[in-house]
Formats: C-alpha cells, sequence, structure tokens
C-alpha cells in the first residue's frame, strides 16, 4: 500500500494558502461567480488563440490559480489576463460552463477596481470618458467614409455616457 502520509500533508499545507477573501471577491464580481467550477479538463487552452501566440497566457492556468485564489499572479502588475482576446471559444468550449472567458473579464474589473489595470487600459477608459470613443476621429476617418458612402459619425450623447460613469 502506498504511503500518503505525505501526499496528504502537502494537500494541508496548500489549503492553508488559499487566499478565500480573494474568491470570495471574485465569486461576488459579475462573471467570476463559476471559477469554482472549473475542474481543470483543458479544454478552454485547446483553441485558445492567445495561448496560441502567447506563451504567458493559458486559461487553464488563470482559472487554476483563481481556484487557489492567488490575488498576485491573477491582477498584478504583470497579470498575463490582458493577453485575453475575448473571442469566447473557452466559453464555447468548457464542458463545466466555467465561462473562463467571463472570470478574466471579471479577473480584468478586479484590476480596474484596484488601479493595477494594464495602462494601455486606463488610457482607453480615459479617452471614453473624455471623447466618448476608443479611438480619435480623424479627418481622415470623415475622408475615407465619404470615399465608402457611409454616414457621417454621430456625436456621443455624453450625457448619457456620463451616467454610467457614476459610481
Amino acid at each position: 500500500m502506498p504511503n500518503l502520509r505525505g501526499f496528504f500533508h502537502q494537500a494541508e499545507m496548500s489549503t492553508k494558502s488559499i487566499n478565500y477573501e480573494f474568491k470570495k471577491r471574485l465569486n461576488s464580481t459579475l462573471g467570476g461567480e463559476a471559477h469554482s467550477y472549473c475542474y481543470q479538463c483543458g479544454a478552454c487552452v485547446g483553441d485558445c488563440p492567445a495561448a496560441m501566440y502567447s506563451e504567458d497566457f493559458n486559461p487553464r492556468e488563470i482559472l487554476l490559480q483563481a481556484l487557489l485564489g492567488n490575488e498576485e499572479a491573477l491582477t498584478g502588475k504583470d497579470s498575463p489576463i490582458w493577453n485575453c482576446t475575448n473571442c469566447y471559444t473557452c466559453y464555447e468550449r468548457c464542458p463545466q460552463a466555467v465561462r473562463p472567458v467571463e472570470v478574466i473579464i471579471a479577473l480584468k474589473n478586479i484590476c480596474y477596481q484596484k488601479a493595477t489595470a494594464a495602462s494601455e487600459v486606463n488610457q482607453i477608459v480615459e479617452s471614453v470618458r473624455t471623447t466618448g470613443r476608443t479611438v480619435k476621429i480623424t479627418s481622415l476617418s470623415d475622408r475615407r467614409r465619404k470615399e465608402l458612402d457611409l454616414d457621417e459619425i454621430k456625436a456621443v450623447p455624453m450625457g448619457e455616457l456620463e451616467n454610467l460613469f457614476e459610481p
């Protein structure tokens, strides 16, 4: 019979280091509540375009870190979550309906709340707050739209947008 004493001691030690407060926060964030159902099958990784092109990105590993409550790895300055393309392939592939992309979006929202989001995200948010757009509209945009017989770009209703940014 194999000696399982070391195995159980190791498992006991690892449960002591789980950050249950972070797991609770992730569970209460929209989209993060299903992470606890992940059983690490790896279906999310198979067709993931971000995992194909980035050695740092692996949705299965991100879900494992979420299961362990590893807040720093997931919401720290160099978190790999920003490599997610939000393509929803993992959402379609997951047999457990964990919806990994939504867990990752929830993690991104936590990063933004903690002010640890990637600097590019803060630039985009500021652009939306001030102009209502993620990109600057230039005279080239207008000219090209005319060439393609497209309507002019309408002004953004900033009053409505400001309501969305209220806490």
